[in-house]
């Protein structure tokens, strides 16, 4: 068996720890802006749905029980405006990462065959190539990309890490293309609800795809929407040909959403009232740091949407992450997500409210 090193990349995160460690050395305390861990509360709607089903001796269905694909199904056609979707067009699963680490294997590729992905992007859709042994291709204009052996198409909008967002003219011109080259598309709309700037549209919109889900899967998740990423609570919605396949091997596999965590999608589907809560404290804090990010010379571009500002001074990534390091603030570079990046550094606004005031008044605001 080839080794681990061989087959994948260095695990980003960990070369950021000497700079983690310059910057938890300040005297008032690390500012971490590096990653996008929710820290508010899980609303308590949500918490009494998973403590009241706290008794489930019994194994859960990998599909999910039938309250929880109504939640899924009624979900997307009042979010997504995917109104033809019933039971079969509906898959839990355990976390959204894990979907996009292990999606490629499961679909049965491997070497020979393609998978791509932006540009700039989420490290995870390259690994999931790499570890089934298939080659990761990444790409500005999907449309551009030469289509022999390519067998999945990742698309993510809102971007992470840019924040950018895709129309739905341009979600239909992809669309239209992959369909016409017999490719499967999964779009990555995990940020769908945090729009700004602009509003973020599924790639299941009926105005998008005609309301035929052929070849086309969205994958969301309550981790950021909710702060439930500590639940591991995700699902994907579309083709039921697609996720039909996908749940036969994911009972193989025992991918199972526990039942507490099950009874909590099920609530927090089911509220909007959280969700706008929560989109409240984002804004301020996305507001407060954007206006200190420039004052202090940085341009931020894109970030229309998602959880972070994508910023730059015009000088190396890790120069930038140092100088902040200093002032006990800690981002991410931004070649963490492709070379494309290697001047810019993602800023996450997902601190407490008093983390953010110390970053803003640290940067001089």
């Amino acid at each position: 068996m080839a080794a681990v090193s061989s087959r994948l990349p260095v695990f980003p995160w960990d070369k950021l720890e000497p700079y983690k460690a310059t910057a938890a050395a300040h005297p008032d305390g690390l500012v971490d802006l590096s990653v996008g861990t929710p820290v508010d509360p899980v609303p308590a709607l949500i918490q009494r749905a998973l403590t009241e089903a706290a008794d489930s001796p019994g194994y859960p269905t990998v599909w999910g029980t039938p309250a929880l694909r109504d939640a899924l199904t009624g979900w997307a056609a009042h979010r997504l405006g995917a109104t033809a979707v019933r039971h079969e067009n509906v898959l839990p699963v355990v976390g959204s990462k894990e979907l996009v680490a292990w999606l490629p294997t499961q679909l049965g590729l491997g070497p020979g065959d393609r998978v791509a992905y932006p540009r700039l992007a989420y490290p995870t859709y390259e690994v999931g190539a790499r570890l089934c042994g298939a080659e990761p291709v990444v790409y500005d204009d999907p449309t551009e990309l030469d289509p022999a052996g390519l067998k999945l198409l990742w698309l993510n909008s809102p971007s992470n890490p840019t924040g950018a967002v895709l129309s739905k003219e341009e979600l239909a011109r992809i669309v239209s293309w992959a369909r016409g080259h017999g490719i499967l598309v999964f779009s990555d709309e995990c940020y769908l609800e945090l729009g700004w700037e602009a509003e973020p549209v599924s790639v299941l919109h009926e105005e998008v795809c005609g309301g035929d889900y052929t070849g086309l899967v969205a994958v969301h998740s309550l981790s950021k929407r909710s702060n439930l990423a500590g639940y591991r609570a995700a699902f994907l919605v579309g083709d039921s040909a697609v996720l039909g396949e996908l749940l036969q091997i994911r009972k193989h596999g025992g991918m199972m959403i526990p039942a507490p965590v099950q009874a909590a999608t099920v609530a927090a589907l089911g509220d909007d009232a959280h969700v706008a809560e929560q989109r409240e404290r984002y804004a301020a804090r996305r507001s407060a740091l954007r206006a200190a990010l420039e004052a202090h010379g940085f341009r931020v571009e894109h970030s229309e949407a998602s959880l972070y500002l994508w910023a730059t001074r015009d000088e190396n990534c890790w120069d930038t992450v140092a100088a902040l390091a200093e002032l006990g603030v800690l981002v991410a570079p931004g070649d963490f997500y492709g070379e494309a990046g290697n001047r810019f550094v993602r800023v996450a606004f997902t601190a407490t409210d008093e983390r953010v005031a110390a970053a803003v008044k640290r940067l001089g605001g």
